[in-house]
């Protein structure tokens, strides 16, 4: 089955995710990163939040593309409000035109009030529901200036908008909704409102095939479509080296990787579903001492055959194409940029996976 193949730009190292911080931001090389990603065929390109605004970047990929889709990988929702939110969206869809999608998380609870400044006043699966029946209801508006569409929710209101700031009618009104979900009750609500499912990196393929295609069936069948309706994205932990023997070394920096994120509480009813319950506690435990280098080793090989796809140039896109076949629509490709600046292997490996 064919694959979409998306990628990103503005990407976390490896580093990161060992506490050693980021390399100064590289916003001047948007333009070559996106250029270079459409030349090789990929059909998206993304950008996270990952310590840079997730949108700026894709107003200079936009002016630099004409083919490829554009998206938030994701953009964390609750610290802007759905008016924030829908405004650069309705400009950056105008821009490329009609080639953006948006891309939502909830983020954690810890990052929302201690990061971000932002209130967490309830569970964020209710508040995401409100939030986007609350946007999808300020684009009816921007569309129909002169029958404005309200929304009155728990948490978002919408009740105002006076022309003078209503930025008008958009030859591209549609904007595509993509949900990021490691559990179930996201993954229902992208199936219900939502155009596409982002899946977190944690969530392994046997509990996106078992957990998570069911929760997107379940939401979808309340708004009349089926699972085939939904883009499923998906961007499992990878690692791809010219050899067998750089290969075994790559893979501590992916233990590193996978390790952050399973040391985060909220996934661990992924952890659950493989019986790793005591090992996300010890994870957890050591990253709020700050023991970010000693958190791979938790990491056994079993539990990175589950989570990962690891190959060489040679075999890495066959392997990962039958890893995900039936489990995804679309693929990201989250390598290192110097794996990705490789142009002849890169289209190639596209190639592959789109075939």
């Amino acid at each position: 089955m064919p694959l979409r193949v998306e990628s990103v730009v503005l990407g976390p190292q490896v580093n990161q995710y060992a506490g050693k911080g980021q390399r100064r931001s590289w916003l001047q090389d948007v333009a070559e990163t996106a250029t270079h990603f459409e030349r090789a065929g990929l059909d998206g390109i993304n950008t996270p939040e990952a310590g840079h605004d997730p949108f700026l970047p894709l107003t200079l990929a936009a002016e630099h593309t004409s083919r490829v889709s554009l998206g938030t990988n994701i953009a964390v929702s609750f610290p802007r409000s759905p008016m924030v939110t829908a405004q650069i969206a309705w400009d950056l869809q105008s821009y490329a035109k009609g080639r953006f999608n948006l891309g939502l998380g909830s983020q954690v609870k810890g990052h929302n009030v201690r990061r971000y400044s932002t209130p967490w006043p309830s569970g964020p699966g209710p508040r995401m529901r409100e939030y986007i029946l609350c946007m999808k209801a300020i684009f009816q508006s921007f569309q129909n200036p002169d029958n404005s569409t309200y929304y009155e929710g728990d948490h978002y209101q919408f009740s105002l908008m006076a022309p003078f700031f209503n930025p008008g009618p958009s030859d591209y009104p549609e904007i595509p909704l993509y949900l990021a979900a490691a559990n179930t009750y996201m993954a229902a609500l992208a199936g219900e409102l939502g155009d596409g499912l982002r899946l977190h990196p944690i969530s392994t393929f046997s509990y996106t095939r078992d957990a998570i295609h069911k929760a997107v069936i379940e939401g979808a069948i309340r708004s009349g479509r089926t699972l085939a309706d939904i883009d499923l994205v998906g961007t499992p932990f990878m690692v791809v080296e010219k050899d067998e023997a750089s290969l075994e070394k790559a893979k501590q920096g992916l233990r590193q990787k996978i390790s952050f994120y399973a040391s985060t509480r909220s996934y661990h009813a992924i952890l659950k579903h493989h019986d790793w319950e005591d090992i996300g506690l010890e994870l957890f435990a050591l990253s709020k001492a700050g023991k970010w280098t000693e958190m791979p080793e938790l990491i056994s090989d079993d539990m990175l055959d589950e989570w990962a796809v690891a190959g060489t140039y040679d075999d890495f896109a066959d392997k990962l194409k039958r890893r995900s076949n039936g489990v995804f629509n679309s693929i990201s490709l989250d390598l290192p940029h110097t794996v990705l600046e490789d142009f002849d292997w890169l289209q190639q490996a596209t190639k592959t996976l789109q075939s």
